[in-house]
């Protein structure tokens, strides 16, 4: 992550810094040191952990950087646009994303504005709103030192990884981005989620670890406008409930439950493709089932409830942890977390100590799993928006 602080609005009428080299199909510029393809002259791709999907993306010269196709003055975008310069005047701050917004037109501008009126349907006035809000908050809130922060072991290690996965059916990118939220690594309820600012700032740091895979600074592939195909610049969300008592939930765990839904609603549209329950009891099952009857058909192709944990390789792919039935490794081997206290942050490390999940363990627990079926009670809706 950029070391460089955010500039606040007084200041982002200055041109945004141009992005280092990417390692996907196309860049803003090109080191003389970088080590480049014989026939196209562009940087090589990293096959390492940690760097950003290789995404389709138009030609473009080193000197121009990516171009956006081009729109008229009743698109939305360019309206949203004509905007910007008074957002960021009254939110003071100018950063998503990683991304340094200004008023010049510029195409990684446009990227962080079309997320927004999509997430509203075009409508320019509920994007502008959302956009200022979203700015005000990442200005006191200040999400991305989240990533660099130092969390107590106790009770964060081993409950959330980012992965990186190749080959994901019927996706439109080489490699995304899939982050692991493990609540059966939750040992006491209470010591996690009692202090609420404590948990939102873990849980946004693992949100924008995610986002930093995307490495939007380096995206070279427009967004298609709403309605019109997929993002290309989102993540997959796995939540794994091996071993969660679904009796009860946690009044501590309820209340961290909603701040991060309405905190996620908020200010982070259009980061999530799909999300997958897995190792959800079979009655919890028949009741995902059901309220899917209730829900819009964007909001049910998003989601899958799976009863067992392998079965989330047939949704993505071999490219999964062996714990999910793929053929990648242990989830604390192929995932990176965020920093705990005695461990830096690795990638192909967990930083989780005991509380680590292992793969040879996770399977064998499934059996006790299903003695629990036929008590599980919780409530689906909350389930359906966590995130």
């Amino acid at each position: 992550m950029s070391s460089e602080e955010p500039k606040s609005a007084e200041t982002s009428e200055d041109p945004a810094p141009t992005a280092n080299i990417s390692n996907s199909q196309s860049a803003d510029a090109k080191s003389p040191n970088e080590p480049t393809e014989p026939t196209t002259g562009r940087p090589r791709r990293s096959t390492q952990i940690g760097e950003p999907p290789a995404l389709e993306a138009p030609p473009f010269t080193p000197a121009t950087g990516p171009v956006w196709p081009e729109i008229d003055d009743q698109h939305p975008l360019f309206q949203l646009e004509g905007s910007i310069k008074d957002v960021l005047r009254e939110a003071d701050y100018d950063e998503v994303y990683g991304i340094r917004l200004d008023h010049s037109g510029a195409f990684h501008n446009k990227l962080i504005l079309q997320k927004f009126l999509r997430a509203n349907a075009n409508d320019v006035s509920k994007a502008r709103a959302q956009l200022l809000e979203t700015l005000k908050w990442r200005k006191e809130f200040q999400p991305l030192k989240c990533v660099e922060e130092v969390f107590s072991r106790e009770r964060f290690a081993g409950l959330g990884y980012v992965t990186l996965v190749d080959g994901v059916p019927d996706s439109s990118n080489k490699t995304d981005v899939v982050t692991f939220n493990i609540y059966g690594a939750v040992k006491d309820p209470k010591f996690t989620f009692e202090d609420l600012e404590g948990f939102l700032r873990w849980r946004v740091g693992l949100m924008e670890l995610g986002i930093q895979k995307m490495n939007l600074k380096k995206a070279s592939t427009a967004i298609p406008d709403f309605g019109k195909g997929p993002d290309p610049y989102q993540g997959i969300q796995v939540h794994d409930y091996l071993n969660v008592k679904f009796l009860s939930m946690d009044a501590h765990a309820k209340a961290a439950s909603q701040k991060a839904v309405e905190t996620f609603k908020q200010y982070y549209p259009e980061t999530l493709s799909r999300k997958f329950f897995v190792n959800v009891p079979r009655v919890m099952g028949w009741m995902f089932g059901a309220i899917r009857l209730v829900l819009s058909k964007e909001t049910i192709q998003k989601f899958t409830v799976l009863t067992y944990g392998k079965d989330l390789a047939g949704e993505l792919g071999n490219g999964v942890p062996e714990e999910y039935g793929g053929k990648a490794g242990s989830l604390d081997s192929m995932g990176e977390t965020l920093r705990v206290e005695g461990e830096s942050r690795a990638v192909g490390t967990a930083a989780a100590g005991d509380s680590k999940v292992e793969g040879e363990k996770v399977q064998d627990k499934v059996e006790d799993k299903k003695s629990e079926d036929k008590d599980a009670n919780h409530n689906v809706n909350e389930k359906l928006a966590d995130s």
